[in-house]
């Protein structure tokens, strides 16, 4: 009976846990980075690139990079003459995965550590954003769609993957209505509900 309870109350606390962080969103610290770091079902980087469609030589900006699980495969998709541009909130997931990229010698990665609501990039210069898991985190949503959108060639587009699970999860409604909002219109999605990658592109 004990156990029972015990488990119990640790589901009862992970629960408050859960619903504490999704009403006070806020990024992963790099001392849990063992999240970012496990597989991730449905949002892979096969299912990333089939909706990205990156080409060799755009210029990329991925926000919220953790430790990288997609970072590298983007430099490569985009190399020799392409780059990606990293851009996190926390120093120390730039440099994690720099280093990663280094490991495997890439070399066409810029790291700039800032916050999404201010991007530090021209307008109308990135082909092609990615958040992956992220965009639930960012308290103010909409301002950073909109500078997304800002930031974004007439033809660029932006790639949301968002995995059921997670506390910060956006529902892919609730994902075209920001998007609308911001002058971003969902084009395309790939996976179900619960795990999906989704392109948007300007409208």
């Amino acid at each position: 009976m004990r156990a029972r309870h015990l488990l119990g109350a640790a589901t009862a606390a992970t629960l408050a846990a859960a619903l504490w962080w999704r009403k006070n969103p806020s990024a992963c610290p790099y001392g849990q980075r063992f999240w970012v770091e496990a597989p991730h079902p449905f949002i892979t980087r096969g299912r990333l690139r089939e909706v990205l469609r990156p080409q060799p030589g755009e210029r990329l900006l991925e926000l919220g990079v953790g430790t990288g699980y997609y970072s590298c495969e983007l430099a490569e998709w985009v190399a020799p003459d392409g780059t990606l541009e990293l851009f996190d909130l926390q120093q120390k997931f730039l440099d994690h995965t720099m280093r990663a990229a280094a490991d495997r010698g890439l070399t066409n990665l810029t790291a700039t550590q800032g916050d999404a609501i201010q991007l530090p990039y021209d307008d109308a210069s990135i082909d092609g954003v990615i958040l992956t898991a992220v965009l639930g985190e960012i308290p103010d949503r909409a301002a950073a769609l909109r500078e997304i959108r800002r930031v974004l060639k007439p033809s660029g587009r932006l790639v949301v993957g968002e995995l059921f699970g997670d506390p910060h999860f956006t529902s892919r409604r609730s994902l075209q209505q920001l998007g609308a909002e911001a002058g971003l219109d969902l084009c395309e999605s790939s996976g179900p509900p619960f795990g999906y990658f989704a392109r948007l592109n300007r409208s």
